[in-house]
């Protein structure tokens, strides 16, 4: 790695811990900040990651446990909400590398991309309904939350991408580390229970 992308991806996780900024947002603005040309060579978002596991282990190590935990648990009460959606969490909660400026990604698959929808108009929530690159490139789409979570006491984003049900078999190929890059219910309950003890 050259000394642009370390610096790069030093400024990017600051940014990602300190304001909750998405990685892709993260190393444009880091890129703005250090006066680099836009086409600037960026860092992939392993680079980032391990600058964030760095930042958060020097700087906020005691918080982001609490908080880390704080996230799984609302990911989990989400979860066992949607269960009849094979509900699948990724991101910085599954991969503990969450702050409590993180939101929540929730991976679904349905054979009716609108039933978890309906599911939401029936419980009553309020939701925003966008589209999203998904899983293997296509365009899906994800309906997003504000859920209070009372171990914060804030809201905290929570974005539910809709799936075929024919993408959960594909959906947990190891990523480039090796690692599952999403879990399912009993997965995070798994993670919940070990974060506790």
């Amino acid at each position: 790695m050259d000394n642009l992308k370390a610096e790069i991806s030093v400024v990017a996780a600051r940014l990602v811990v300190e304001e909750g900024l998405d990685y892709g947002s993260a190393k444009r603005r880091a890129v703005r900040q250090l006066g680099l040309p836009v086409r600037s060579a960026l860092p992939d978002n392993d680079l980032i990651e391990d600058a964030v596991l760095q930042h958060i282990s020097l700087f906020c190590a005691d918080s982001q446990a609490v908080e880390l935990i704080a996230l799984r648990r609302l990911a989990l009460l989400w979860m066992e909400r949607l269960a009849a959606f094979s509900p699948h969490l990724g991101g910085a909660v599954w991969h503990g590398s969450a702050t409590r400026l993180s939101d929540i990604y929730i991976q679904l698959f349905c054979d009716d991309s609108k039933s978890a929808e309906i599911l939401l108009i029936g419980q009553g929530v309020d939701y925003n309904a966008r589209s999203v690159t998904g899983l293997h490139g296509d365009i899906v789409e994800t309906l997003s939350v504000h859920a209070f979570c009372e171990d914060l006491h804030e809201d905290i984003g929570v974005h539910l991408l809709i799936n075929d049900y024919d993408d959960l078999r594909g959906a947990m190929r190891p990523d480039a580390k090796g690692r599952r890059p999403r879990g399912d219910l009993a997965a995070v309950r798994q993670l919940v229970h070990d974060q506790r003890t």
